[in-house]
């Protein structure tokens, strides 16, 4: 078991994005640098991103560069989107993940997150949220 967020994790789920063939391809087709920062951890803030651009999709800590989208949520946000307690369309309705950047590449870049999504559902029963 890994815990969510941590450096572990983080390192799982970039060896997963590396290793899927689909999200690679995905990667000669889109182009985006997503950031993600969540407050408020066990460990204090933890910043990762997702960076996908001219065939090549990888995942790691720090901020993406370049960075087209950067997210911020609190630890329990995250972990309630994470376990499916709370639909992140609805978190960002409700104004708990905020958005910063451009937000039409994110809609442009939906069949990456739907790879992306596939990914973590698989990482899912491995990892602890706490």
């Amino acid at each position: 078991m890994v815990r969510y967020l941590s450096l572990d994790w983080l390192d799982e789920l970039s060896t997963r994005v590396a290793d899927d063939d689909h999200l690679q391809r995905l990667a000669a087709e889109h182009s985006i640098g997503v950031t993600q920062v969540v407050t408020d951890g066990p460990e204090g803030d933890v910043t990762y991103h997702l960076l996908v651009r001219d065939g090549i999709a990888r995942f790691g800590a720090g901020a993406a560069e370049p960075e087209d989208v950067r997210m911020q949520q609190t630890w329990q946000t995250a972990v309630d989107v994470a376990t499916g307690r709370l639909n992140a369309q609805e978190a960002f309705i409700k104004g708990r993940i905020l958005l910063f950047g451009d937000q039409q590449s994110l809609i442009g870049a939906q069949p990456v997150f739907g790879a992306l999504d596939a990914i973590f559902s698989a990482l899912r029963p491995l990892t602890e949220y706490r």
